[in-house]
């Protein structure tokens, strides 16, 4: 695909609330670091709008993204540059601080308001299209974290409410208060765990699946990552990319790799088709700082797969042969599996 050229993308409902969406979403966080160097502000400016012009519209970033919100001013001066209307904007709040060793939420009914005002000033936006809890504070009853958005929602300041990493019970409290629009959690090839609980319930409920992570943290985007993981890369603690892990996890690459030249595709096209073909109501927001990636993963919107194909996909990635858990250890306790809230008439945390 040439660059600037408009591709047709695919649209789909995301959710069963009235949320519209392009088939492929864009995760920005790599725009400001976390998987390598951040890139220079023009330069991200400039790359957003050519994702947008390649007929992806849903955009993805969070407060934490960055320091001091760089990933959501960064987008914010790339959407002054770009119809308003015709984007769908995701951004979260409940991260307070992140750093290698643990990982400190708040879902106070105060953050929540606070976050969500200076995530519009950061962006320059009146509204944001989907406002997700990026991570469920297990102190805070869940109906109260809702009952806030509820109000913003009412207030205009946001249209839709996401939540990421919940549990199933928190997801059933937390609709009861508002319907959920969608959830966004890790969903990949080789992270299939919320097939069981998760995904069942979203679809009893019409709750959309916005798959992060898709391409496996870029495990299945090529070989380059395979060769050489970055120095200021938070791979790097990562304990699939680690050790005899990373070395395990490679011959299931191999696989991945063999089947993608059956299917005239590249590994990241098949991994992305492959979740895809899951339904509808998962939408994968891979993300990248090179046009060349881009151009290959949208690519994967044109690859066909059938029953069969979708089998021997699957068990090319037995999940009991993924070597090494899908977070670092310091992370496991914000994970979906221990995310339940105290009940609701209990008293908050101080």
């Amino acid at each position: 695909m040439a660059a600037g050229q408009i591709v047709e993308m695919p649209r789909v409902k995301l959710g069963s609330q009235g949320l519209e969406v392009s088939r492929l979403g864009y995760g920005c966080m790599g725009l400001t670091g976390m998987y390598g160097a951040p890139v220079p502000e023009e330069d991200g400016i400039s790359f957003i709008k050519d994702v947008f012009n390649k007929g992806i519209t849903f955009f993805d970033t969070s407060d934490v993204y960055g320091v001091n919100h760089s990933n959501e001013i960064l987008v914010g001066k790339a959407l002054k540059q770009l119809p308003r209307e015709k984007i769908q904007l995701a951004t979260k709040f409940g991260i307070v601080k992140i750093d290698l060793s643990s990982v400190t939420v708040n879902g106070t009914p105060e953050y929540v308001r606070s976050c969500c005002e200076a995530s519009l000033r950061c962006l320059g936006v009146e509204y944001i299209d989907l406002y997700y809890q990026h991570r469920i504070d297990t102190k805070v009853p869940i109906e109260e974290t809702m009952g806030e958005l509820k109000k913003l929602v009412e207030e205009g300041k946001i249209k839709y409410i996401g939540l990421s990493e919940p549990s199933p019970d928190t997801i059933r409290r937390a609709h009861a208060v508002h319907p959920i629009t969608a959830l966004q959690m890790e969903y990949s090839l080789w992270t299939r765990d919320i097939e069981e609980e998760i995904i069942p319930v979203c679809r009893e409920l019409g709750i959309g699946i916005v798959s992060y992570c898709p391409l496996g943290s870029g495990f299945f985007g090529g070989k380059k990552i395979l060769e050489s993981v970055p120095e200021n890369s938070l791979l790097n603690i990562h304990p699939r990319f680690t050790g005899d892990n990373f070395e395990q996890n490679k011959i299931i690459f191999a696989r991945i790799e063999a089947l993608a030249k059956k299917h005239g595709c590249s590994p990241a096209q098949l991994a992305l088709a492959w979740l895809l073909h899951q339904g509808d109501d998962v939408v994968p927001i891979p993300g990248t700082t090179k046009i060349k990636y881009l151009d290959d993963n949208i690519g994967c919107v044109k690859v066909e797969l059938t029953k069969d194909d979708l089998k021997e996909i699957s068990d090319a990635v037995p999940i009991n042969e993924v070597a090494g858990a899908r977070l670092p250890e310091s992370f496991q306790r914000i994970s979906w599996r221990f995310a339940n809230t105290p009940p609701k008439d209990s008293k908050l945390s101080a």
